[in-house]
Formats: structure tokens, sequence, C-alpha cells
């Protein structure tokens, strides 16, 4: 895909990252903490490009792609983040035990996500 095909995908996933990720967060806190989430991306994804000289559509692909990953990781088990997070931040003195299935599903989809990332990213840049 051309680079500017990948801007615009960045462009798009940018505020829909946003948006759900707000959206699965049960505070003001949480709330706030993940909004500034594609300000460390973006950098950490520039970085990473100039250290390897990168074109920038496969940098704008890593950095649709590690938002993609991170709603699809969250959102669905939202309700049980949101409990446990909420939980915690009521409570700082104490440390709250995770919901289990919901690390199952972060830690699983997160690695099939980085795998279908990677998968791509090494088919090589005509993939992207």
């Amino acid at each position: 895909m051309s680079t500017l095909a990948w801007a615009v995908i960045a462009v798009a996933v940018t505020p829909a990252h946003i948006a759900l990720m707000r959206w699965s967060m049960p505070t003001p806190k949480a709330k706030r903490s993940v909004s500034f989430v594609p300000l460390p991306v973006a950098v950490s994804a520039l970085a990473f490009a100039a250290a390897k000289s990168y074109m920038v559509a496969e940098i704008l692909y890593l950095y649709s792609a590690v938002l993609v990953m991170f709603v699809v990781m969250i959102a669905p088990v939202r309700k049980w983040v949101g409990a446990d997070i909420a939980k915690q931040e009521n409570n700082p003195d104490i440390k709250v035990k995770a919901h289990a299935p919901s690390l199952w599903w972060i830690f699983g989809s997160g690695f099939v996500m980085l795998m279908t990332v990677v998968s791509v990213w090494s088919s090589g840049s005509s993939a992207l």
C-alpha cells in the first residue's frame, strides 16, 4: 500500500483507538491515561524507524497495528479490566488480583496479534 494510504489509516486509527480505549476505562484517571497512548507509540515507532532506516509506510503500519492491538486486547474484556482498575484506584494500599480469564484473553489475543503483525512485516514491504 502507498504511504498516503497508511497515513490515512493511521489518522483514522488514532481517534478510534482513543475513543474505544476511553470507553473501556472505568474512571476519569484511567480515561486520561489511555488518551495519551498514541503519543509514546508514535515516538517509539519513529525511534525504531530512525534506528533501522525503515520507510514511512512501514512505520505507519507498525503504529496502526500497535494501536489496533491494544483495542483488541482490552475492549472485549473491558468490564473485568475496568472493575480491577476501579478497585485498585479505590484501594491503592492493597494489591488487586486481576481477573484470570481477562489475563488469558489479553495475553492470548496479544500474542496472536503480535504474530500477525510480525508475519505481515516479515513477508516484506510489498505486503504493506
